[in-house]
């Protein structure tokens, strides 16, 4: 249960509510272009986290010179700022608008198949292109369709964004209820959306390759997927040149081997290296500011983890047998 709010919180609300009712004024492509403009400001001059992500875009991306790790950065915050923007007028545009925004749309026969199938979707998602744009795109096109999210320190913020959220046709499942409650969303046949590429403190996680280096990672939508037998899809909405979006989703193989622990381990080194994919296509759209190599393996243990993710993508038994001990490796 969330906390009473105070006068603080109150504050920051109405705030929020002026900023809100002052981009609806806007266009879309105006709202946009304002909120990158002043997410460009936590670039430069404001420096917000600014040494953090250019040192993880050059370790992620070794190849681009020290002036193309500046602009790819620059453009993260830019990038950062138009989608608070794009968000905060998704409910005014409605699941129509929603729809038009998606010019180009991979791998939906996937999504499809799934739905027909009846056993839910595990939908794996990311921190890239307009996450929140992504949900709103499935449950537009009709998709019963569950978010995981969590609770937002302002209690009074929280209940806004989810009450956004529910307007474009989510269902919001607080990440406190996640596993009671996506149990029964993927036994009913529905889409169970998870982010999956941030290593929470508390959160059940294994280290997998990511970038070139280990990463904690979420294994919750493996244990969901292998416990219920559903499939699992990763889906991105990154946006194009003019303005609009492509979804690309794409299904990740689950393979049971018997033994459930390297299973899980194998199915999130490759819905991680399937997010990889699609943030490698534009670097820019990714949340850099994350820390997102902040915790490592136990010492010792990096490049067997490392190995152990090789294996799991080439899908070597034998190979992933030597590995699997390093990627269990798990923190919470």
């Amino acid at each position: 249960m969330s906390r009473r709010a105070t006068l603080a919180d109150r504050a920051q609300y109405l705030a929020l509510r002026a900023v809100v009712a002052a981009l609806e004024t806007l266009p879309w492509s105006w709202a946009a272009s304002l909120g990158a403009a002043l997410g460009g400001l936590g670039y430069s001059p404001l420096r917000i986290r600014r040494r953090v992500v250019e040192s993880q875009i050059a370790a992620a991306f070794p190849a681009m010179t020290a002036r193309e790790v500046r602009q790819t950065a620059h453009e993260s915050y830019r990038h950062l700022g138009r989608n608070v923007a794009e968000v905060a007028l998704i409910p005014r545009i409605g699941a129509a608008g929603v729809r038009a925004l998606f010019t180009e749309v991979e791998g939906w026969p996937l999504v499809e198949a799934a739905i027909a199938d009846g056993r839910g979707i595990v939908l794996v998602t990311g921190h890239l292109g307009n996450a929140e744009l992504a949900g709103a795109y499935f449950a537009a096109r009709g998709v019963p369709t569950d978010a995981i999210a969590r609770r937002q320190a302002n209690p009074l913020f929280d209940q806004y964004v989810t009450t956004m959220r529910e307007r474009i046709g989510m269902t919001i499942i607080p990440d406190s209820e996640a596993v009671r409650r996506s149990v029964r969303s993927l036994k009913d046949g529905r889409l169970v959306a998870m982010l999956s590429d941030q290593g929470v403190r508390g959160m059940a996680s294994t280290f997998v390759p990511f970038f070139g280096r280990p990463a904690k990672t979420p294994r919750g939508p493996a244990v969901f997927a292998l416990r219920l037998d559903a499939p699992v899809l990763v889906a991105s909405s990154m946006r194009l040149v003019d303005g609009n979006f492509r979804m690309t989703v794409e299904a990740i193989p689950v393979e049971r081997t018997g033994d459930r622990e390297r299973d899980v381990d194998t199915l999130v080194a490759r819905y991680t290296a399937a997010l990889e994919r699609h943030i490698r296509r534009a670097p820019a759209q990714y949340f850099w500011q994350h820390r997102r190599w902040r915790r490592q393996p136990p010492e010792g243990t990096a490049d067997a983890v490392m190995a152990a993710g090789a294996a799991a993508l080439a899908g070597s038994g034998s190979n992933a047998d030597a590995g699997s001990d390093a990627t269990r490796a798990r923190v919470s």
